[in-house]
């Protein structure tokens, strides 16, 4: 997500006289997101404001909502709370209140690290968190549609990571091919965490028995899908 605000929603102004907005967080295509503060409990969650003309007849607010629903007892997705429609600028406007998830972004973590890249047992922790979690996903026949490392919220614990998925799209019903996309996606997230081009070459056997080059055909058939990535994670000597 960026962090230029097009809604402008300040600091203090309530959303549909339940929600005390506290800071902006950040936009993508769809929408902007705010933390905000339920005035009742007091309760921290995220706002998701859709922009009008991403959200013809709610089509993109049904279709997240209706998404987050179904995968709600999967570790790796935010969980959805309901939806309000309120008027910004005389303009009708859905926002969907999820929880809030108080983690960084993927690429944040990263560049936090020493020489901006992460090691390789910590990278190796990282994809495992984020595999066993789109695993639940594609078991249930999901898929997330673009996943890179802006879409992905870290925290850590111990030698452990939380992590979650933000902005699932839609690309029509999930297909085998909407899955192994997915996977290829992991893996690029994996390969930058590593540094990248620059780093590749003097990356270990492990490493690179998972990255395949960045060969899209070699990936889709050493990991047809998320599970494959797990096993071989489970497995993998030192």
């Amino acid at each position: 997500m960026n962090q230029t605000s097009r809604f402008g929603i300040v600091p203090g102004r309530v959303l549909a006289h339940s929600y005390r907005v506290e800071q902006f967080l950040g936009s993508g295509w769809e929408g902007e997101v705010y933390l905000v503060t339920e005035r009742l409990t007091g309760a921290q969650r995220a706002a998701k404001l859709f922009f009008p003309e991403r959200n013809q007849k709610d089509k993109a607010a049904t279709f997240y909502a209706k998404k987050l629903e179904r995968l709600r007892d999967c570790r790796i997705v935010i969980q959805y709370h309901h939806s309000e429609v309120i008027r910004l600028n005389k303009e009708p406007v859905t926002v969907l209140i999820s929880e809030f998830v108080d983690g960084a972004l993927l690429p944040d973590y990263v560049k936090a690290a020493p020489n901006q890249r992460l090691r390789v047992f910590e990278a190796l922790h990282l994809l495992y968190a984020l595999a066993t979690g789109l695993a639940e996903m594609h078991e249930r026949r999901e898929y997330h549609g673009d996943l890179h490392a802006g879409n992905v919220l870290v925290r850590r614990r111990g030698i452990h990571f939380d992590v979650k998925l933000v902005d699932l799209y839609d690309r029509g019903k999930a297909a085998s091919w909407n899955i192994r996309e997915d996977v290829c996606d992991l893996v690029r997230i994996f390969y930058d965490m590593l540094g990248g081009r620059d780093a590749y070459a003097a990356q270990p056997d492990i490493a690179k028995s998972i990255c395949c080059g960045l060969r899209r055909s070699l990936i889709h058939k050493r990991f047809p899908t998320a599970w494959h990535l797990c096993r071989h994670l489970d497995t993998v000597e030192w």
